[in-house]
């Protein structure tokens, strides 16, 4: 057996950058959980990274994320204490060993929180997640898509409540899991879709270490906006200046709007994004240029670094970037879950590479 990678503080900036970039916007801001996570290792130690096949067969992979709405958990931190109570309730629940933490979703914070959290609880992180990127809903995760029902959920707050549901399905876990979090401020964390190394076909494998080469990559780069999009296989669908925000949190989400006046080669184009934590959907007048479930991300132009929901202000210049998700959100079963229809939207999908293309034609 190959030895497994290590995560150290040292490999924490590229991590966030990374998980910024695939949370399109939501997933929380990383700079928060950055600085737990950092503690956490210098206090308890490095993390293994390990893919499920290093797993015992008969313990449990313990799916961990903050549910509510990001701007809330800008002003209102975690204890630090969540993941031990949610582990414990699990395990007391179950009567079986966690033995690994996964990321509900790479985007994000919530992609950055699990290697504190791994760190805290002494166990090794899975190189795989439920999602490939961040969505605003619990039942949007491939664990779903796969026909796992969500046994078990436990939700543990910033006081220490905890509280263990038994959902029918994943609809009704987000439906309860949303009221419990809104109860909490709308914060809490969560663990759902209890998993073994026996549900392989369940998640997206090598997802933190996409990441992490990613964040790489855009850290390092001489021009990073067109070292981002090669690495992505992303285009870009506008650049300019941020002159509209309409954002406010509802409900235990951030919902609203966003649009992006073109400059330079754009100039006098305006794009519309319109978002639910995270960005969902992209409108130039009536055309959808990219939508949910395939990815776009709002970056800073000069950096590349990737601008959160709630950190989005007027007058920013940014590059609205939109790239192609993994290909079970393109299943018919994966479409249900997470496409347009999902969000209520009317349009149909249409994978981002080909209006790419009909955008091309029109110009000509």
């Amino acid at each position: 057996m190959a030895e497994p990678m290590v995560l150290t503080a040292d490999d924490l900036d590229d991590l966030a950058l990374g998980c910024a970039v695939y949370g399109t916007g939501g997933g929380g801001d990383v700079s928060g959980e950055l600085l737990a996570a950092s503690v956490a290792l210098k206090t308890y130690g490095d993390v293994p990274l390990v893919p499920m096949t290093d797993l015992p067969t008969d313990g449990l992979i313990l799916p961990l994320s903050m549910i509510g709405a990001p701007t809330v958990a800008l002003e209102m931190p975690g204890s630090g204490r969540e993941a031990e109570a949610a582990r414990a309730e699990v395990e007391r629940l179950t009567g079986r060993r966690v033995v690994a933490v996964m990321a509900a979703e790479i985007g994000g914070a919530n992609g950055v929180a699990p290697v504190g959290w791994a760190a805290r609880l002494g166990l090794p992180l899975l190189d795989a997640d439920g999602m490939g990127r961040a969505f605003p809903e619990l039942q949007m995760v491939s664990m779903h898509v796969a026909g796992l029902k969500p046994e078990v959920v436990v939700l543990v707050d910033a006081l220490g409540n905890t509280a263990s549901l038994r959902p029918v399905d994943a609809v009704w876990a987000e439906r309860w899991g949303r009221a419990l979090c809104v109860a909490s401020g709308s914060s809490a964390l969560m663990a759902d879709h209890l998993l073994t190394p026996a549900d392989r076909d369940a998640v997206v494998h090598g997802s933190v270490s996409r990441a992490l080469e990613v964040g790489r990559v855009l850290r390092t780069a001489d021009e990073p906006m067109d070292a981002l999009v090669a690495a992505l296989g992303a285009r870009s669908l506008v650049t300019g200046v941020l002159e509209d925000v309409d954002r406010d949190t509802d409900e235990g989400f951030v919902r609203g709007s966003v649009t992006v006046s073109g400059r330079g080669a754009d100039h006098g184009r305006h794009l519309r994004i319109e978002l639910q934590n995270e960005n969902l959907v992209a409108w130039e007048g009536g055309a959808v240029l990219a939508s949910v479930p395939d990815l776009i991300t709002v970056c800073d132009t000069q950096t590349g670094i990737p601008i959160a929901t709630e950190s989005l202000r007027f007058g920013q210049r940014v590059t609205v970037l939109a790239w192609p998700c993994d290909p079970l959100w393109r299943t018919p079963r994966g479409l249900e879950v997470a496409g347009p229809a999902a969000f209520g939207y009317e349009h149909h999908y249409m994978p981002v590479e080909w209006t790419g293309l009909l955008m091309e034609e029109g110009r000509r």
